[in-house]
């Protein structure tokens, strides 16, 4: 038999997911359960974006057609990572710009894998019913 959540319940626990993440990151390989492969280097350095949710189940600060309404789900603000040549292929969530603890991370839709120093964008959703 399955679950029966009601919108309101899986907006409450979107909402206290994304309240623990403060930072995001890029990774070279899968980071695991630890945050394991983050990127280093480049000039400018890498660092840890600072990042801000929007209220689940609302559409996020990047729009409707980028970030629809989705019940379950609280998006993030769009950061801008500066990487050095590598292939990115994973995203992690954080409690802190360095240290702290590694809440998630998943994979990137498509791995980006500059030549030389470059930007790269990115904007998760997170939730625990995720397209619910």
């Amino acid at each position: 038999m399955a679950t029966l959540i009601p919108d309101a319940e899986r907006n409450y626990l979107a909402d206290q997911e994304a309240a623990r993440i403060t930072h995001l990151s890029l990774h070279e390989g899968s980071p695991g359960v630890t945050g394991a492969n983050e990127a280093a280097g480049g000039s400018p350095a890498y660092a840890r974006k600072a990042v801000t949710f929007n209220a689940a189940g609302a559409v996020g600060p990047l729009g409707a057609s980028a970030q629809p309404a989705t019940v379950g789900v609280a998006w993030s603000s769009e950061v801008t990572f500066d990487v050095d040549a590598a292939t990115y292929s994973h995203w992690g969530a954080w409690s802190a710009a360095s240290a702290g603890t590694f809440r998630q991370g998943n994979v990137l839709s498509s791995s980006q894998s500059p030549t030389g120093q470059a930007q790269i964008k990115l904007s998760i959703g997170v939730g625990p019913f995720a397209g619910a």
